[in-house]
């Protein structure tokens, strides 16, 4: 037993004792190998399942395979698993933001075999985020089991997002920069190293069981200077689509909330619409990534109408998988979008300025792909490193960077926040490290409580409460019944500074009759920001804490500064 009890806590190890960087990066390497094995186990059931139900496609009947699929995800994650239908990615954010990478167990499967259901019946979705969600959730697991502090917690909860990542597209620098750019907020050297490493076993893992092939290859495409100029064209074209997809997803979500029906019933209707849609233009069935090879390679041969009817068909397949119940992620579904968007620019360049000599559509797919990324992410780094590794090839970086950066840019001001931090910045739930609103939450009412007030009673006399005073450090001094224990009130120092010298009123005046009652109070559950914003409107500088009636100590603007002050220190100190 006392082994066991050793063996939990790593800090007491004899080898991470010697550098907390060891304990991360040993367990960081784990939990980038399990993510990794994860993201592999998902990806080839998907293939496994889309190749299975591909020889039914063309019944009538077909449009009811992604409702079923639908249904029973929704029923998986509602009735089995008793979770909320949702992308993961912005409940990884939130773990992280407001709950020091908590994240149940559970979650390490259960999207997995949602987005199973959902995806690999022909619903318009994509594995990466249900593999963000696993892998964080199996980092967030080995950190409890060790008994890790919140920090090594949430250090490792990047490390199965950035292991999930790398491995189901074999880049280990995009799953590095997703996680410290969209999940984590922040880049300091003791994050970096451990989430590294574990970008680097995801890709491993997945270089060892699906060989070191990268998702997209195409051919060089020699850019000029036209062809560069141009790109800033299609970066409004992709941050259009992005603020377009957000707003379809979005919408659709709240029409379906507002349907008296059930979840599974709404998934399923969801799904049937999309198994329609699919019928028609099968663009929009499944994650879509063989079409994205189609467009890169130059054989997708529908013109700029159908193209851009393909661009509205999948944004709309989309909002119905998601917006209706199904469970799944955006990304494959920005990819595909970003590549028909970039295909249908490059037909209206065609048609605008036939006599120019364009550089092939394949290239403005992958450009496309970069620009929805990062529109619909604000993520520029991300959509740049992840569009660069899954082609293998620098040869774009230029344009690359251009549609990247004026796509984010774009989106940025027409929508503040990106489309996984949206919902959590309307609720106030997005804190991110070193900034004022997380400093503050991560400080309790009780940590600053101030106990060494002694309290009085309204009966007591004036010449008694002098001899107190003469003890006391404090100018408040809480008034309570001597019976009841109930909080009366206050007698601050200088309510009884006129009595002072007066000794003939020592014996004549009672506390109760120079005590301020029905003053502001906080309750220990009080959210920190809050008592500030009541302490600057009424010029308080402290405050008494009350809670059932009974006076629990002081909280003062200085005591809290102070406090503020260390802990901004340790989020924002390198170490």
């Amino acid at each position: 037993m006392r082994f066991w009890k050793s063996w939990r806590y790593p800090a007491h190890w004899p080898v991470p004792r010697l550098d907390d960087r060891l304990l991360l990066i040993l367990a960081g390497a784990v939990v980038g190998t399990s993510s990794g094995l994860a993201a592999v186990a998902l990806n080839r059931s998907l293939l496994w399942m889309l190749k299975s139900l591909m020889a039914y496609r063309h019944f009538w009947w077909s449009f009811l395979m992604p409702a079923a699929g639908a249904a029973l995800s929704s029923l998986f994650l509602e009735k089995i698993v008793k979770e909320g239908a949702g992308h993961g990615v912005p409940e990884v954010i939130y773990s992280v933001s407001r709950r020091g990478g908590l994240l149940r167990f559970r979650s390490s499967y259960s999207r997995l075999v949602s987005s199973f259901l959902t995806i690999g019946s022909g619903g318009s979705a994509g594995p990466e985020a249900p593999v963000v969600m696993s892998g964080a959730a199996i980092g967030s697991s080995i950190a409890r089991l060790f008994r890790l502090n919140e920090r090594q917690r949430v250090t490792l909860v990047g490390c199965g997002a950035a292991g999930a990542i790398s491995s189901i597209f074999n880049a280990p620098i995009a799953g590095l920069v997703f996680t410290v750019e969209v999940v984590l907020g922040e880049w300091t050297a003791l994050n970096i190293v451990p989430i590294a490493i574990a970008s680097v076993a995801g890709a491993q893992i997945s270089r060892i069981l699906q060989g070191n092939q990268i998702a997209f290859a195409h051919r060089q495409f020699p850019v000029d200077l036209l062809d560069s100029l141009a790109t800033v064209g299609l970066a409004a074209f992709t941050a259009a689509a992005s603020i377009l997809l957000t707003w379809a997803l979005r919408r659709s979500h709240g029409v379906s909330t507002r349907l008296p029906l059930p979840l599974w019933l709404r998934a399923a209707c969801g799904g049937a619409v999309v198994g329609l849609i699919g019928f028609f233009f099968p663009v929009v069935i499944g994650e879509g990534y063989h079409w994205i090879r189609e467009m890169i390679e130059g054989a997708f041969v529908s013109g700029f109408g159908l193209a851009l009817l393909f661009v509205l068909a999948k944004i709309t397949a989309t909002a119905f998988t998601l917006g209706w119940g199904g469970s799944g992620g955006i990304f494959a579904p920005c990819l595909v979008i970003g590549s028909l968007v970039g295909l249908t620019y490059h037909r209206l360049l065609q048609i605008l300025w036939p006599a120019a000599d364009w550089i092939n559509e394949g290239c403005f797919a992958l450009l496309g792909m970069a620009g929805l990324i990062s529109g619909m992410l604000q993520a520029p780094l991300t959509g740049i490193f992840l569009i660069t590794e899954i082609t293998g090839g620098y040869g774009v970086i230029l344009p690359l960077i251009i549609v990247s950066t004026l796509s984010t840019t774009i989106c940025h001001y027409l929508e503040p926040a990106s489309f996984y931090l949206k919902e959590l910045v309307e609720r106030g739930q997005l804190l991110r490290p070193g900034t004022d609103g997380r400093v503050l939450t991560d400080l309790s009412v009780a940590e600053l409580l101030e106990k060494d007030c002694i309290a009085v009673a309204p009966d007591m006399l004036l010449g008694d409460f002098i001899e107190i005073l003469q003890k006391s450090r404090r100018n408040y001094f809480p008034v309570e019944d001597p019976a009841t224990g109930t909080f009366l009130g206050m007698v601050h120092l200088d309510d009884i500074r006129p009595y002072l010298f007066n000794a003939g009123l020592y014996h004549a005046v009672l506390l109760g009759q120079i005590m301020k009652t029905g003053i502001e109070t906080v309750h220990p559950d009080d959210d920190l920001p809050e008592i500030l914003e009541r302490m600057d409107a009424n010029r308080l500088y402290s405050m008494p804490v009350v809670a059932n009636e009974r006076f629990l100590g002081m909280i003062s603007k200085a005591t809290l500064l102070d406090r503020y002050r260390k802990e901004l220190k340790v989020q924002t100190t390198l170490q």
